[in-house]
């Protein structure tokens, strides 16, 4: 009895869309990677984050709220007005109350002390991302026809040094 041969599948539209969306995965992990790494070591500016508003959203269910100020660094060259505390509740201050932090240059926030664990979300986009572009890198070169045109320019290229 011969072995069963599968027919080889050609790559379709599918898998391509999946790639350039695992491509666009990598591309927004890329962007946020460095001061991502920055939070998660408490790596910035340091200085002092001054409680002076709170914005709350409300949605079925639950209430997200965080605060607002400003960030000036310890050596004063760096004032940020409205900015963000990065993880703040509603009874993480009260107005004008404030509490060391770190600008990592991030636009919109700074963070306290403990840093952040967004990190793990960038690697997790990062991750995903790889996976749809090497599921597309897998799928052709199972199917034939790249397998051997990639095997033919090899040979080629071998014979000809």
């Amino acid at each position: 009895m011969e072995p069963s041969v599968r027919p080889a599948r050609r790559v379709g539209a599918f898998e391509i869309a999946l790639a350039l969306g695992g491509l666009l995965l990598i591309l927004l992990a890329a962007q946020n990677a460095g001061p991502v790494i920055a939070a998660a070591r408490a790596d910035g500016v340091q200085g002092i984050f001054t409680a002076r508003r709170l914005d709350c959203v409300q949605h079925p269910g639950h209430e997200q709220c965080s605060w607002t100020g400003t960030f000036r660094s310890d050596d004063g060259q760096d004032v940020r007005q409205g900015v963000g505390f990065y993880g703040s509740e509603r009874g993480t201050f009260t107005p004008g109350a404030a509490s060391p932090a770190f600008d990592t240059g991030r636009r919109g926030h700074v963070y306290g002390p403990g840093g952040s664990n967004e990190w793990v979300v960038v690697a997790a986009l990062m991750l995903a991302g790889l996976a749809l572009v090497a599921r597309l890198v897998v799928r052709a070169w199972r199917s034939q026809g790249v397998r051997s045109m990639i095997l033919r320019a090899a040979s080629l290229g071998s014979r000809s040094t």
